[in-house]
């Protein structure tokens, strides 16, 4: 739509306060007008007393020479009416120049009215072209900039601030997503460059043994399986952030029993105690997401812990919440460094990756599955090591969104 089929902002608030001013400016005339209009008809109503008392006088008085008593009377009464016809003109002149006066006044009012209410709208809408330039030169590759009105706390300077909060959020996120693509290309990039090495150096031996042959099988094996389980963690991941989840009764604590099952021979290996508390934990969810959830919590636990170390597995609940604390042992933990764990990809050092079944995407998917389902997770180190995660969820039902 172009923009010349209507009228502008600042044309339509100028046009407006031009009206109620001349309005105003109308109604103090007018006023003015039937205040005067009273003062000349009502308070001057006629002769003065004394002037009605002579006339009495001179009609009585005898008669002067050459003039008899009636014809002086005649004579008075013609001359009080000259006088009130020159008052009756006088009055009528008076409210005929004060209405014109007022016109021509009304009419240069309503000019300067324009004028100013031009140039006042224009002022009031400069932070609103201030805000569309710099929304224009927004992009995906220039998120850094913003409004930054200075000025009074007003509505102007409101949204103006609320736009630079969204701004930097958009920042953020799209911060993100470009680093959660190019770690999940680098984190795919191992395996595929696995199963191409291994299979243009295997084709390059003129005499490969059937023991070389499945030896580069294995590694094929072990990385697709790789990129398999990271392929399947994304899917997950966006799964979850897309907020579509369903809404169906399941408990945590048969969630967390099947977890643990899974994970024996890991934990076996490993020579970990495991400890329980599983009380039923009734939750309304996406029973799919909702056993990734505690099942990546275990795996968790298991990957990033210490041969001989511990395991303590726990389901709660009450009327609002149920509740599920995984807690292990390890490598100490830095509490600054905690909330980078739920990050995609992050570690905190490459001695601690857990290998190649590791993905770097448990924690981010299990915050992920917790605040599509209007839950709540925690972290905090242990003090001798090891980690303690605690997820609660609504017991109620699951949000409609993310």
């Amino acid at each position: 739509m172009r923009r010349g089929r209507h009228p502008s902002i600042r044309l339509r608030l100028t046009l407006v306060y031009t009206v109620v001013f001349v309005a105003t400016c109308a109604a103090l005339l007018a006023l003015n007008y039937a205040l005067l209009y009273q003062s000349l008809y009502t308070d001057i109503d006629g002769p003065t007393p004394a002037e009605v008392s002579e006339m009495a006088a001179a009609a009585t008085a005898p008669s002067r020479v050459g003039m008899g008593p009636m014809d002086e009377k005649e004579e008075k009464i013609r001359s009080v009416l000259a006088q009130e016809a020159k008052i009756a003109q006088l009055r009528a002149d008076t409210l005929l120049n004060t209405a014109g006066t007022s016109a021509i006044g009304l009419a240069v009012s309503a000019m300067a009215g324009l004028g100013v209410s031009w140039v006042v709208a224009g002022r009031m809408l400069r932070p609103l072209r201030t805000l569309t330039a710099t929304t224009r030169r927004i992009s995906q590759d220039r998120l850094h900039e913003r409004v930054a009105l200075t000025g009074p706390r007003d509505e102007l300077k409101e949204l103006a601030d609320t736009f630079d909060e969204m701004v930097t959020r958009l920042e953020a996120s799209f911060n993100s997503q470009r680093r959660f693509v190019a770690d999940a290309a680098h984190e795919l990039r191992t395996p595929l460059a696995i199963v191409r090495t291994g299979a243009e150096v295997q084709l390059a031996k003129r005499h490969s043994t059937p023991e070389q042959w499945q030896a580069m099988a294995r590694r094929v094996l072990t990385a697709t399986g790789r990129a398999e389980r990271l392929l399947d963690g994304l899917l997950a991941l966006a799964r979850s952030d897309s907020g579509v989840i369903a809404g169906e009764p399941h408990d945590l604590a048969l969630a967390a029993a099947t977890a643990l099952s899974e994970a024996d021979a890991e934990a076996d290996r490993l020579d970990l105690t495991i400890t329980t508390d599983l009380r039923p934990a009734p939750v309304n969810g996406d029973p799919a997401l909702l056993d990734r959830l505690v099942s990546n919590l275990v795996d968790n636990a298991i990957r990033h812990n210490q041969p001989g170390g511990w395991i303590d597995v726990i389901t709660t609940h009450d009327a609002r919440e149920a509740a599920v604390t995984v807690r292990n042992s390890g490598d100490p933990i830095p509490p600054a460094e905690v909330d980078r764990l739920f990050e995609p990809f992050q570690r905190l050092a490459p001695h601690r990756t857990a290998g190649v079944r590791s993905t770097g995407l448990g924690l981010a998917i299990v915050r992920s599955i917790v605040h599509a389902h209007g839950g709540t997770v925690t972290a905090a180190p242990n003090t001798d090591g090891g980690l303690t995660v605690t997820i609660t969820l609504p017991v109620e039902a699951a949000p409609a969104g993310g």
